[in-house]
């Protein structure tokens, strides 16, 4: 006997939209689906389409794989295996297993296939069902009523139903059950959870979410963070992922990047870490369709080995070997001369997080109320503490209120916050938030900053923030938009800027003439735009995907 066969039941009769089976969903038409996905499993010789159309049978014949064809077919029941008695039992004295593929269940894929057989031979079971699980209330209908089913306790019931896509039959226990004239009953019988692929078409609701879920593509952002680099490229990540809802999003996460782990993980993203491969081995095991990179530079070796393996790529702030084999590069933090088709550089294409976009913008005040220090989400040597013990004798002799804002990744938090209790006895116009997630709010109302030079400046900038900006290291010195012209102190290396320059700075700069000027160049900034542009130019480098296969499914025709 041969091992196993796929039967595909093609009824036209039994179709809710007319001819669904010959219409083209995503570029490909159901039945055709249906026996690619079965060609994943097993060849021609060992499939069989069930059908009451001629149509279907021609299609079959020119795909190579056998028709069954009896114009009077219509199932009436949902018992589709005693509906197919005939020829599974004619089947099942040829092979020793039985598989029933629904085309009307477009999701499934030959992937899913293999993995229920492979369950289905690990269990002694006569037969594996395709289920999904509901979480739901359960209630019949009595008079004018309704009463509850089942007792409840936790509020709701967790329901698991037939999807129908797919049945694993062996044939000695299906043969018995025939003969004994049960038709389709089989004792032991385990499930396999397909869940988010269990839709069957059944409407055209059906149809347009088929439709639109087999066009999804698969983004793949892989990100950096670590106390040495910061926090800027997992939050810029999680904001272009958030705005991307038509696609599958993953996260790779670099080896050393324990920060990015756990903030991709408190926002539930689907994330992978790089183990002890190669960074590229790491990503294309997840067959991504498109690469963003937020690793700040790549070389060329793993850049190569993306686009060998014909995957788009879009890299952020990347001065590296790679850049040049990426499909884009965006570089808002360096000057705009730099800008080509390929290269995306300056102000332009700055994104602004949703929070800035809907907080109120500060008005100009002559007098300092509030001064901001915050140097990004790690600051590694504590450039927070020095800024603050040089600016605090100032603040405190004038009144004015000192927030000292830290992220997630700074070490020195009990420290600071030993500190500041300590100086708020003398000052109580001090606070210290640590892993804000309301960054805005930070910034509303605050007359000054002084900060690093990273991606918080153009925030600053949004929010009417004139800053005195100190590089933390000589990457960060490179960033061309804290300079004047903006609305910028620009002092240079933090190494190399002495206490009473930063005093100076800072005197100056609690004088309205100066700080109204910097005021001005920032209200003249307008970043709002610039999310949706880079979006627009990310996703405009997805693959077409004519043919509406979803990877995995490609695979299974290419195997």
């Amino acid at each position: 006997m041969r091992k196993r066969c796929i039967v595909i039941p093609a009824i036209k009769k039994n179709a809710v939209i007319p001819d669904q089976l010959v219409k083209k969903l995503a570029g490909v038409t159901l039945i055709e689906r249906g026996i690619n996905t079965a060609r994943g499993v097993v060849g021609g010789e060992d499939i069989y389409v069930l059908t009451d159309s001629q149509e279907i049978s021609l299609i079959c014949e020119r795909a190579g794989v056998q028709s069954r064809r009896n114009k009077d077919l219509h199932f009436r029941t949902l018992n589709i295996v005693a509906e197919m008695r005939d020829v599974l039992g004619e089947l099942a004295q040829k092979y020793e297993h039985c598989i029933v593929l629904r085309a009307s269940c477009p999701l499934i894929t030959w992937v899913d296939v293999e993995d229920a057989w492979h369950k289905y031979l690990a269990t002694d079971c006569d037969s594996l069902v395709t289920v999904k699980s509901v979480h739901q209330r359960v209630w019949s209908v009595q008079g004018q009523n309704l009463e509850q089913l089942l007792d409840e306790e936790v509020g709701q019931f967790e329901v698991v139903v037939e999807s129908r896509a797919l049945i694993i039959l062996r044939s000695k226990a299906l043969l018995k059950a025939l003969s004994e004239g049960y038709a389709a009953h089989m004792d032991n019988v385990v499930p396999y959870f397909l869940n988010d692929r269990a839709i069957e078409i059944q409407s055209y609701q059906d149809w347009w979410i088929c439709e639109h879920l087999l066009r999804r593509r698969h983004i793949v952002f892989v990100v950096a963070g670590w106390p040495a680099i910061g926090m800027g490229h997992i939050y810029r990540a999680l904001m272009l992922a958030h705005e991307i809802v038509d696609h599958k999003i993953s996260f790779v996460c670099t080896r050393e990047s324990e920060l990015a782990v756990q903030s991709i993980a408190e926002r539930d993203y689907h994330s992978t870490r790089q183990g002890e491969e190669k960074l590229e081995d790491t990503v294309l095991k997840l067959r991504p369709d498109l690469v963003v990179n937020d690793i700040l530079n790549t070389d060329a070796e793993y850049m190569g080995a993306l686009a060998k393996a014909g995957v788009r790529t879009v890299n952020f702030e990347d001065e590296g070997e790679g850049a040049d084999l990426a499909d884009l590069v965006i570089n808002a933090v360096y000057d705009v001369s730099s800008s080509a088709e390929k290269r995306l550089c300056g102000p332009a294409w700055f994104c602004l997080r949703d929070e800035f976009v809907n907080a109120t913008r500060n008005t100009f005040r002559e007098d300092v109320k509030s001064v901001l220090i915050t140097f990004g989400g790690t600051d590694q040597r504590n450039f927070t503490r020095r800024v603050f013990e040089v600016i605090e004798p100032i603040c405190r002799e004038r009144g004015i209120a000192i927030r000292i804002v830290a992220g997630p990744g700074y070490m020195h938090r009990y420290e600071m916050e030993r500190r500041v209790k300590e100086a708020s006895e003398t000052n109580s116009l001090i606070s210290f938030t640590w892993a804000t997630n309301v960054m805005s709010r930070m910034m509303e109302g605050a007359d000054l900053c002084i900060c690093s030079a990273g991606r918080t400046t153009y925030e600053l900038a949004h929010m009417r923030v004139p800053a005195i900006v100190l590089a933390t290291h000589e990457r960060e010195a490179k960033h061309s938009f804290a300079r004047p012209r903006y609305g910028f102190v620009f002092l240079g290396l933090m190494d190399r800027v002495t206490d009473q320059q930063i005093t100076r700075a800072f005197s100056a700069m609690l004088g309205n003439r100066l700080r109204k000027l910097f005021f001005d160049r920032m209200a003249a900034q307008d970043f709002t735009p610039n999310k949706d542009k880079v979006i627009h130019r990310i996703l405009g480098l997805l693959p077409e995907g004519p043919d509406g296969l979803l990877e995995s499914e490609k695979a299974g025709e290419e195997a």
